[in-house]
């Protein structure tokens, strides 16, 4: 679908329930970005009253509205799964890009500037900002950051299965391993480099029109309500077809909450399709 000319060029979807104190921290950093045009769509499923029912995430999104960022707040009830929870954010969606953004995340000041010249410059399906935690910044861990391979040319499609190399590439972002990473990169101030991923989680940056050609999260009536992998099958749908890439540095901080999909018995890219 082509970007009509008052659309904004990036629009940050944001899932959330039962998380006020960190959906604040999240906007708070939104708030903090200096890329010039973009929306904020807030999709709430608390149990009670909504995450961003409070003075402080109200209180960020007038700082946005200010800046000319409109954030809108909206219920999604009753709860049908994460896939569900997706699939309804992309539906509101209309910018070029889409940048799905979980309700725990800190984003460091132009940390949406440099996805969106990323996934400009690349040309691919998404970029991602692997999460960081910052209680693990003394935490090295050498051996899992062996699968690290940037791309040193085009971001090319790749088919990744649990079976493949590939997929042994999920060490990379454990605790603080990308911080680790872009330190021993050594990066110049604005410089960033693309690298090979499994998938990226909390934080990926999407072309709307290669997410919605390889379906979106439409799948999600094939899942029971109760599941997770659900941006992981997605990823790999589109990255099987346009390519995806990490991006270092990250500048996406994981506030390291407990999460609200505690139920994990199910795994999105298990379940088959209907016929």
């Amino acid at each position: 679908m082509p970007e009509t000319p008052d659309a904004p060029r990036l629009d940050v979807l944001i899932p959330t329930r039962n998380r006020p104190v960190e959906l604040a921290t999240t906007l708070s950093g939104l708030a903090a970005q200096d890329h010039p045009s973009f929306r904020v769509v807030v999709s709430d499923q608390s149990d009670d009253t909504p995450s961003y029912d409070t003075p402080a995430a109200r209180s960020v999104a007038r700082v946005l509205g200010l800046r000319g960022v409109p954030v809108l707040f909206a219920r999604n009830l009753p709860r049908r799964g994460m896939a569900q929870q997706r699939a309804h954010l992309l539906s509101r969606a209309r910018a070029a890009h889409v940048l799905f953004l979980d309700d725990d995340v800190w984003l460091e000041p132009g940390t949406l500037s440099r996805l969106h010249a990323a996934i400009t410059r690349l040309g691919c399906g998404f970029v991602g900002a692997a999460l960081t935690g910052l209680s693990y910044v003394d935490d090295h861990r050498p051996h899992q950051l062996e699968p690290f391979e940037e791309w040193a040319g085009p971001v090319l499609p790749e088919v990744v299965t649990r079976d493949s190399a590939a997929w042994q590439r999920w060490t990379l972002h454990n605790a603080a391993n990308p911080l680790h990473l872009a330190q021993r990169l050594a990066l110049a101030p604005g410089e960033w480099r693309a690298y090979k991923v499994a998938w990226v989680g909390g934080c990926v940056l999407f072309d709307r029109a290669a997410l919605l050609d390889c379906g979106g999260f439409d799948f999600w009536p094939d899942l029971p309500a109760a599941h997770a992998g659900e941006d992981v099958r997605a990823q790999l749908a589109v990255m099987s077809r346009y390519g995806g890439a990490g991006i270092l540095p990250s500048g996406a901080v994981h506030l390291e909450s407990p999460t609200t999909v505690t139920d994990r018995s199910v795994e999105a890219m298990d379940v088959r399709a209907s016929p």
